[in-house]
């Protein structure tokens, strides 16, 4: 997929995201991009919602074969659409500094379910 400048500044935010929020504030944030664009009587993200939303995300200059080419990177299940799940997984693989904090992070998270389990 032809990266595109803006992309490139989408990218670079999600670390700085984490920074200041920690793990916990990243997911919510990657969850509030999802409900952005996704399409929301289908509950997921699909090329017709990408294409409508993606302004809201800075991402109107990506052209419709990049539009197409990010659902196919991430459309694990095959389903032609992206749920919560595919697009957070997206978003961490398009950042190549979050790839490398993503252990940290699910290590994070997984201790924090552990200390609210144990309430």
């Amino acid at each position: 997929m032809a990266a595109s400048k803006n992309q490139f500044e989408f990218q670079d935010h999600l670390p700085l995201i984490e920074e200041k929020l920690g793990g916990d504030g990243l997911i919510g944030e990657l969850c509030n991009g999802f409900r952005l664009l996704m399409d929301a009587d289908k509950g997921v993200i699909t090329f017709e919602s990408l294409k409508k939303n993606s302004s809201l995300l800075g991402l109107q200059d990506l052209s419709d074969d990049d539009l197409l080419s990010m659902l196919v990177e991430g459309d694990y299940d095959g389903d032609g659409a992206l749920n919560q799940m595919e697009f957070c997984v997206l978003m961490f693989r398009l950042s190549p500094d979050l790839m490398e904090q993503s252990e940290f992070l699910l290590e994070e998270a997984l201790e924090q379910e552990l200390k609210n389990s144990h309430r």
